[in-house]
């Protein structure tokens, strides 16, 4: 009967101030956006003026072991990975941990399927020891997705593995062990701002009514704007279990890094009360940025690109891309569009190669192994980074030219070129080098056994080389070439497109932007575009 009575109230309040629209011509609703970009900005200068900033005076310090990292082992695993994309017989398509939201299944149901959890073969060693044999130096698993269901054993909610289902064990415990005996640094991912099991929770428009869901309910996306006599709503929601389990984690397992996405189905003084908790219960963790950010600042220690990207617009500063091994990121059974090690070596270089952090996603079944196809991704990942790991880990952008072989990464005085594209004659041609070459060898080469050089310096003052290779690749994937430069120097920017690589790619992504108004693609498959 109480339930009754709120809902009522909160239609007249809709109601009402949808008349209010009509017979001010809009005034009122300008009046609420106003109000919504004073509430923003009061976070924003509060966060600017005090506690955020000063949280930012051991940023580098924090930051410094994932900027090392390059690599790293998302795991998006939870009740929806025991139907794995299915639902009552039928094949549910897209990201299979959405599948509640996709089947607009209730509260109590989605229990029902809990209580049928019981990952019997989970092995948190095993998966660490996999993630480590791949070259992955950090572990982020999902502590709690858009479902609510947590994964640990939760005193803020029931709604968790201990209390709804057999299995009756801990493995977010299990992983921060083993994390911990295996040197692998380690977070959660944990969604803030979606609750599809809590009725105050932005999300659940099928059983609660609430705003933040695909009905588009209550003004749509910017509901909290268009109608902020709802944002109590969710604020209770925030105060009573997204924070309380954000510090469960933090001092249960004293995590390195907590993952959160979807921070627009709150208004940002919400994210920005979020962080703030984080920052007050640990300032030494590192969080990325999809809690907190405007349009003028990122309030995380790094930025986040494209989900599923297949190639990488400019970002400046430290960011992190994260591709899953096919097109869903919870385990789904029917997506059978895995990528091959190749693409996945190329992509871990091209990251790399513009500064980037590469945190490839996996999705385990619900009895707690890993598909098939995934294990094979990371064997043969791992065969390549056991041997080439010097290139990714530790360096980064290099200052060459563009160059249509592949792309090339720096540590100190070394220069590695990842080829991609093999020369037709086996003469790797570079351009724009900053300074004469010392040496040049096959990273994979043992005995570092010099190859064969040729430089050049052009009346223009463009220093060249030629690097003499064998006739067929030894890495189809990515071969990686060593330069040990004898100085230092500016390196050049022409972009230089030899003559003797078969196939040349040249991507909006890599060209110059000039004027106003352009955006690039996000980078997923075919969409490496620049528009406006």
């Amino acid at each position: 009967m109480e339930h009754k009575r709120i809902w009522k109230t909160i239609l007249c309040a809709t109601v009402i101030g949808i008349n209010a629209y009509g017979q001010t011509g809009g005034d009122e609703d300008k009046e609420m956006f106003n109000r919504a970009k004073q509430r923003d900005q009061q976070a924003i200068d509060e966060a600017v003026k005090g506690w955020w900033t000063a949280s930012m005076k051991t940023h580098e310090q924090r930051i410094q072991w994932w900027r090392t990292a390059r690599f790293g082992m998302f795991v998006h695993w939870g009740v929806y990975s025991l139907p794995g994309g299915e639902w009552k017989g039928k094949k549910v398509g897209g990201y299979a941990e959405h599948l509640m939201r996709k089947e607009k299944i209730n509260r109590n149901e989605y229990l029902e399927l809990a209580h049928q959890f019981n990952p019997v073969n989970f092995n948190a060693e095993q998966w660490v020891l996999q993630a480590k044999q791949a070259g992955m130096k950090y572990f982020i698993i999902t502590a709690k997705h858009h479902d609510g269901f947590a994964m640990y054993n939760s005193a803020v909610s029931d709604f968790d593995i201990i209390d709804q289902t057999p299995f009756k064990r801990d493995p977010m415990a299990e992983l921060a062990a083993a994390c911990k005996k295996h040197g692998m640094r380690f977070g959660f991912y944990y969604s803030h701002a979606f609750d599809w099991e809590h009725p105050d929770a932005p999300g659940n428009d099928w059983e609660f009514n609430n705003p933040g869901g695909d009905k588009l309910l209550h003004g749509g996306a910017r509901w909290y704007d268009e109608h902020p006599e709802l944002l109590p709503k969710a604020q209770k929601y925030v105060t009573e279990k997204s924070i309380p389990q954000i510090k469960e984690l933090i001092n249960k397992y004293h995590p390195d890094i907590l993952w959160f996405d979807t921070p627009h189905k709150l208004p940002l003084s919400e994210n920005i009360r979020i962080l703030q908790a984080i920052r007050e219960t640990d300032p030494n963790v590192v969080v990325n940025g999809r809690l907190a950010r405007s349009a003028g600042i990122s309030f995380g220690d790094y930025k986040n690109t494209a989900d599923r990207p297949a190639e990488f617009f400019p970002v400046t500063g430290d960011w992190e891309a994260i591709p899953t091994t096919n097109e869903s990121y919870g385990y789904s059974k029917y997506d059978s569009s895995h990528k091959s090690v190749a693409f996945f070596i190329q992509l871990m270089a091209k990251s790399a190669s513009r500064g980037g952090n590469l945190l490839m996603n996996i999705g385990p079944k619900g009895d707690g192994t890993l598909d098939a196809r995934d294990v094979a991704i990371l064997k043969g990942i791992g065969q390549w980074v056991d041997k080439n790991y010097e290139s990714v880990g530790g360096a980064g952008i290099s200052g060459l030219p563009l160059h249509n072989w592949g792309v090339s990464t720096r540590k100190d005085n070394k220069l590695y070129l990842h080829v991609f594209e093999w020369p037709t004659d086996g003469r790797l041609q570079v351009s724009g080098l900053p300074s004469a070459v010392k040496k040049a060898y096959l990273l994979t080469d043992a005995a570092r056994k010099p190859l064969l050089i040729n430089q050049s310096l052009t009346s223009s003052g463009l220093r060249g080389l030629t690097v003499q290779l064998s006739a067929k690749a030894v890495d189809t994937a990515n071969t990686v070439v060593v330069l040990e430069l004898d100085g230092k120097g500016r390196p050049d920017t022409i972009s230089y497109i030899a003559s003797n690589i078969p196939i040349t790619r040249l991507l909006a992504f890599d060209a110059v932007q000039t004027g106003k108004g352009l955006q690039y693609g996000d980078g997923k498959t075919d969409r490496y575009y620049v528009t406006g």
